[in-house]
Formats: C-alpha cells, sequence, structure tokens
C-alpha cells in the first residue's frame, strides 16, 4: 500500500474501477498516512473526513453498479486553501477570512468532484498568495519534505508539500508569481502553470472576500502532480469556459506540438547575468539539455525575445498593481498618501497605487511583448529556462512588506530576494503556459526543476515536453522518510 500512495491519479482512479483498492480504503491509507507523517510537514491544514467518506463510500457503489466513471473516480485530493470547497474552512492563508465556511464549490474544484475526485482537505499557503515561503498566523508553518529546516515554497507550498510526502493524489493549486512552479521546483513534483484565461478562478478567496466575481491579472489556476501524465489530465479536467460562457464558447487546445523529444525545436536560456542562477542549478540544468540533444531535439542556445531586465520593467508594476488589490481599504488609503509623499520618484506605495491610465500604457506595453513571444515561438516549440536562482532556501519569517530585508544565497553571495519574480515573469506578464518538471537533485539532496514555457494555449506541447523528459532523466523521486 506505500507505492500506492505514490501512484499518479490516473493510476489510482484505475485501481478504484479494476477493484484492485476501493475509494474507501484509498481515503484510509491517505488519512493515516496523514497522521502520521503530516506532523513533519504541515501541508494539510483543515480535513473533511465525514464528508470524504461518504462520497468514497458512494463511489465504491458506483464502481459495484458497473455505473459510468469519472476520470477521478474514487481518487482522494487536496485542495489549496485559496479555493472554496462547500463546507470546508477557507481562509485564503489569512485571519480576515479565518472563520470563513465554504457554502459552495469554486468552479474549478466542481470540476474535480464532476470526474470522481474525493476532495478531503486543504493544503497550507501564505497570507494571501504573497509569498514563496508557507506560513501564516492561521495555520503556521509548513516544512519542505526534503529538508523541514528550509519552505516548500509558495503560495502553493503546502499543495506541493502534501503530494511530495504521499499525502494526496492530485493537487490544485494558482499562480501569478510562480506559485505553482516554485513550489515544484522546490519539492520535486510537476506543476502546470496554464495559459491565462482557459481555467475558470471563481471561488479564490486569495487576496478577495469570499464570493468576489472580480479577477486578477496575469492569476491562473493549474494542477499539481507526482508524474507528468497527471498535468495532462488536470488540463483535461480544468480547461473550458466559465459558466457564464459556457452557452457559447468553446475550448480546443491544439494538440502537442511533438510527441517525441526528438521533434522538439527547444530554444534554451539557462543563464542570465541579470538574474543569475546558482552553478550548481545551472550544471543540473545543463546536464538536462544534453540528454534532450542526445534524443535528436534541435537544440538553439540563447535568450529570449525580449530580456529579462526589459521585462521586469513591466512585470513588476503589473504585479505591485495587482498587489493593491489585496490591500483593505484603510491600508490602501494609507498607500495612497504615502505615494503622494514619494511623489514623481515614486517607490513602494505608488507601484501599488497605480492609476487607470497608467496601468493601460503597461498593458500596451505587455500586448507589444505578447507579439514579439509570438513571432519567436514560430521557429521554436518550448523555452527552457531556471525557476529560481536557488534550491529550496532556509525559512526566513521576517516581516519585509517590500523585500528588502530577506535575501537569497546564491553561490555564496547575498542577493535580494525580489530575484525570486526573474525568472517567473517571462511566462507570467504575456500569459505564456509553463511547466515545471524535476531534473535532479543537489549536493544537499534538495530537488531541482526546470521551467518548460510554450507559445499561448499550448499548454499540451509543454506538458507533452516533460512527459518525453520523464521517459529520459527519471522523474518524480520520493523524500527520504515519506
Amino acid at each position: 500500500m506505500t507505492d500506492l500512495a505514490f501512484r499518479s491519479a490516473g493510476q489510482l482512479a484505475a485501481a478504484v474501477a479494476a477493484k484492485e483498492v476501493s475509494s474507501v480504503e484509498l481515503l484510509d491509507h491517505y488519512l493515516a498516512r496523514v497522521e502520521q507523517l503530516d506532523p513533519k510537514v504541515n501541508a494539510i491544514v483543515a480535513r473533511d473526513e465525514e464528508g470524504a467518506r461518504a462520497a468514497a463510500l458512494e463511489a465504491d457503489r458506483t464502481v459495484s453498479r458497473g455505473g459510468p466513471l469519472g476520470r477521478l473516480h474514487g481518487v482522494p485530493v487536496t485542495i489549496k486553501d485559496s479555493l472554496e470547497v462547500a463546507g470546508m474552512r477557507t481562509t485564503g492563508g489569512s485571519a480576515r477570512w479565518g472563520k470563513h465556511v465554504s457554502t459552495s464549490d469554486a468552479e474549478s474544484v466542481a470540476r474535480l468532484k464532476n470526474e470522481g475526485a474525493i476532495v478531503f482537505g486543504k493544503s497550507n499557503m501564505p497570507p494571501d498568495a504573497r509569498d514563496w515561503q508557507t506560513y501564516n498566523k492561521v495555520y503556521g508553518t509548513t516544512n519542505n519534505p526534503w529538508d523541514p529546516t528550509r519552505g516548500p515554497g509558495g503560495s502553493s507550498g503546502g499543495s506541493a508539500a502534501a503530494l511530495a510526502a504521499g499525502l494526496t493524489g492530485l493537487e490544485l493549486g494558482g499562480d501569478s508569481a510562480g506559485s505553482i512552479r516554485v513550489p515544484a521546483h522546490f519539492c520535486g513534483v510537476y506543476g502546470l502553470r496554464t495559459s491565462f484565461g482557459i481555467v475558470p478562478r471563481y471561488g479564490s478567496v486569495s487576496g478577495h472576500a469570499p464570493g468576489t466575481l472580480a479577477d486578477f491579472d496575469m492569476a491562473v489556476l493549474g494542477p499539481l502532480g507526482r508524474h507528468a501524465d497527471d498535468l495532462d489530465l488536470g488540463l483535461d479536467i480544468l480547461a473550458g469556459a466559465d459558466h457564464d460562457r459556457a452557452p457559447a464558447w468553446r475550448l480546443e487546445l491544439p494538440a502537442a506540438r511533438s510527441t517525441t523529444l526528438r521533434g522538439f525545436r527547444v530554444a534554451a536560456w539557462l543563464e542570465d547575468p541579470f538574474c543569475p542562477v546558482d552553478s550548481e542549478l545551472a550544471a543540473i540544468m545543463r546536464a538536462t539539455l544534453e540528454a534532450v540533444r542526445a534524443e535528436g531535439a534541435v537544440v538553439i542556445e540563447g535568450r529570449g525575445p525580449v530580456g529579462l531586465e526589459e521585462t521586469m520593467a513591466l512585470y513588476e508594476p503589473l504585479l505591485m498593481a495587482q498587489s493593491g488589490l489585496v490591500e483593505s481599504d484603510e491600508s490602501y488609503a494609507g498607500l495612497v498618501d504615502s505615494a503622494a509623499a514619494e511623489g514623481a520618484a515614486g517607490g513602494f506605495a505608488s507601484d501599488l497605487t497605480v492609476s487607470f491610465r497608467e496601468w493601460h500604457a503597461l498593458d500596451e506595453r505587455r500586448q507589444h511583448s505578447r507579439r514579439r513571444w509570438s513571432e519567436f515561438f514560430r521557429d521554436v516549440d518550448v523555452l527552457l529556462c531556471p525557476v529560481t536562482p536557488t534550491a529550496a532556501f532556509p525559512h526566513d519569517q521576517r516581516p519585509d512588506p517590500t523585500w528588502s530585508v530577506r535575501t537569497l544565497r546564491v553561490d555564496g553571495a547575498d542577493r535580494p530576494y525580489r530575484d525570486m519574480l526573474t525568472w517567473m515573469a517571462l511566462s507570467a506578464v504575456n500569459h505564456l503556459p509553463a511547466a515545471v518538471a524535476p531534473v535532479g537533485t543537489t549536493r544537499d539532496g534538495l530537488p531541482v526543476g526546470i521551467q518548460v514555457i510554450a507559445p499561448h494555449l499550448h499548454d499540451r506541447t509543454a506538458v507533452q515536453f516533460v512527459r518525453c523528459l520523464a521517459e529520459v532523466i527519471g522523474g518524480f523521486r520520493r523524500p527520504p522518510g515519506f
């Protein structure tokens, strides 16, 4: 049964359908692992065992009757605590919403349930999804299963930690500044930042009051799993027009541009002086690139069509403007006063309180950037690049709202904490899909992931590439002790 916990979600669904294991047995197995192992990581912070067991019993009855089975039939899953699950506490990692109990499912959660998934818990996250570490006043700190002195990443840190520790079958997370990709990289699992707008986000409380209909620019939802196949399965289930557009809109994502590594045209941007990557990570990514080249893929090395410095000059103010929406009315009013004091030189407060006119000027620049990326992807199918400059770093919970105190250690030197943004920005600001795949470990045994960016709406291309990559270099490895 131990190995069962680490199977892909698709394999688990097949095992339930074949009566190799019942959904109730599978749920009990995961719950037992949570009881035994989650105290080490604190990944799953709210549970609905009664509701999950009732759903699992009904799933088993359907199997016995020979009824139709969904693609996740009977599979126990957990959901990032930014997403509403009916009957469960949903906090968004914030004390502001800490007592909120959801009365309905987020649209994405409903899609998982409609395919037979059994939601038994929520996974931890930082307050309002605004950190690459996972801790909050409601549920405490989540640790990295590979090293409890380090964080699992954020903001979907509990999601990735739960998967790596074998505590859940599949996870659903969100990403606007690497919130799926960083945890996948830090915990050694797979994650997919979907193309902007293809997965409905209604039912998210990250920075919103529960039930808010407004959405965040650049924010997406996507699956995390232990196997590349789970990204494809999650994409199939989650992607599609939301309920308001469903009467007229249909989404037909194009097939992957290649089915084998040999058929891919690969661009590689593994290093850049604007945001250097730790040499150990660079070496692991370089070995990955050589494995891809050895399979016969066409590989072109060099930077993308828009440089990191230019990208950050666009992405950071757009992200800060989005972050301003999270502030309370009182806090925002104070920021407006501070912005006035900053004057023409600008500063942190000015970034969070940009005008509608300023935002649209930024968006116009973004559309030109997107056009350049579209032209770039006429000649290549995917871009390989780092996820962050480092592997998982030690816990650092010093208050730092402007990211001016915390630092990253890269090749023995301190670097600004905000450098975590840089390699994330390429796909986020341009609304591109990006998959993360585990490709090795450091000398200290920490996972290393690589980011695979594909053209807009070519999510299947990114997913197929990481699936092919796993066949060549291997995929997920379980952390010691789990």
